[in-house]
């Protein structure tokens, strides 16, 4: 489990290369500044009470623990003897640094819908209210026994199935994927978007920060089978398979689409197979693991368009990979499931019931963002007209990448 979590924290720093590389070059160290300062606000915040308030025993309302609970981690990490305590054969410091790291990439992904022109204050401000509010929460509601776990409201509509998120699709990537669609909305476009091609700079960068992500997302969905046995192995296949299926999906879309099939797109594929397969990947066969990861694919390569077409500057696509893949996953597990999809004669329960998280989801994080956004909307969002143009590295970090004469 230390070696998941740790694969899991991988994964910032390979995000911080993804993105970096898609960014301008004038833009590539805040772009990359953006998920390290989720690591460091993030992984202090969790210890002080994210861990309490996702998984604290006295739960409010079923929507987040008791923050004061195990405040600081007490009463979390020693009985009354001072030894460590231990859940299902796992000492729970162990789960507390699993669980960090999540809480950790959650925060960032969102970063990579305001390339280029947010003030890095504000984001490092967002990051500590957005984990508070909503992934705290969230984690708690799928994770830790509230409203949409295996205990609750959902879980008693059709005979006692269960809501299924393996390792994340609700609580990380719908949650990351719609913050990252309100906040485009309410902090507006950069300038000449629609008109100006923002051109990855560095499409090496993209290539190996998606290899890290492939790496430690094994850490992310084999580690969350919280065992060493066949889920776990099941989970590392699916996770691998999906993400090479969704590679060829959205190949075949641009190779239809645009005549060529791009260094990006296998990039993008990549992480389209990852989101997808997250909450699927203990419950879904490896053959369905394929369908899964083509459609992720080929959907997210659609998707990635539609901010042309409907006009929100979703800079690095976060909308069009993470909150499609991560609905497409969540929600496919109705039909491939091996124990209760329709596809397997399992009934339509399990797509009722996957349908509905989805949408709490959804509904629940666009509430708790917009409230965010506009208490800091006074504060300031945007960086100005002329430091976006010059380069928001020197205006807001006073650094360059690279020292060219």
């Amino acid at each position: 489990m230390l070696m998941s979590a740790s694969l899991v924290l991988l994964m910032t720093p390979g995000l911080a290369l993804f993105y970096g590389g898609m960014s301008r070059q004038k833009s590539v160290l805040n772009m990359m500044m953006m998920s390290f300062s989720a690591m460091g606000v993030i992984g202090v915040t969790y210890v002080l009470w994210g861990w309490s308030m996702s998984y604290a025993d006295q739960s409010i309302g079923g929507i987040f623990g008791n923050p004061f609970e195990q405040f600081g981690l007490q009463n979390a990490i020693y009985d009354g003897n001072g030894e460590f305590l231990v859940a299902d054969g796992l000492p729970i410091i162990v789960d507390v640094g699993f669980q960090a790291t999540f809480a950790i990439i959650t925060v960032a992904l969102i970063s990579g819908a305001l390339a280029e022109r947010v003030k890095f204050g504000t984001w490092v401000a967002f990051s500590i209210l957005w984990a508070t509010f909503a992934f705290y929460p969230m984690a708690h509601m799928v994770w830790g026994g509230g409203l949409l776990g295996d205990d609750g409201p959902f879980a008693e509509m059709f005979d006692g199935i269960a809501p299924i998120d393996f390792a994340g699709g609700t609580v990380v990537h719908i949650n990351a994927g719609v913050a990252a669609l309100v906040l485009a909305l309410i902090i507006g476009k950069r300038q000449g978007f629609g008109k100006t091609a923002f051109r990855p700079h560095n499409l090496p960068f993209v290539m190996l920060g998606a290899a890290l992500l492939w790496f430690g997302w094994f850490g992310f969905n084999a580690g969350s089978a919280y065992s060493a046995d066949g889920l776990t192995g099941l989970a590392w296949v699916n996770t691998s398979t999906a993400t090479a299926a969704a590679i060829l999906g959205w190949l075949v879309v641009e190779r239809i689409r645009d005549g060529k099939a791009t260094s990006l797109g296998a990039a993008s594929g990549i992480v389209a197979g990852l989101v997808a397969v997250t909450p699927a990947a203990g419950s879904i066969s490896p053959v369905g693991a394929i369908a899964l990861g083509a459609i992720a694919g080929a959907l997210s390569a659609w998707a990635v368009g539609l901010k042309f077409k409907l006009g929100y500057d979703d800079s690095l696509d976060v909308v069009g990979v993470h909150l499609v893949a991560g609905l497409w996953g969540t929600v496919a597990i109705g039909a491939l499931a091996t124990e209760t999809g329709f596809l397997y004669g399992g009934g339509i329960g399990q797509l009722v019931v996957q349908t509905l998280i989805a949408l709490v989801a959804v509904v629940f994080t666009a509430v708790v963002t917009v409230i965010i956004a506009l208490i800091l909307k006074p504060f300031g969002w945007r960086v100005t007209t002329e430091e976006e143009h010059g380069g928001i590295d020197e205006a807001e970090h006073a650094e360059t990448a690279y020292d060219l004469v």
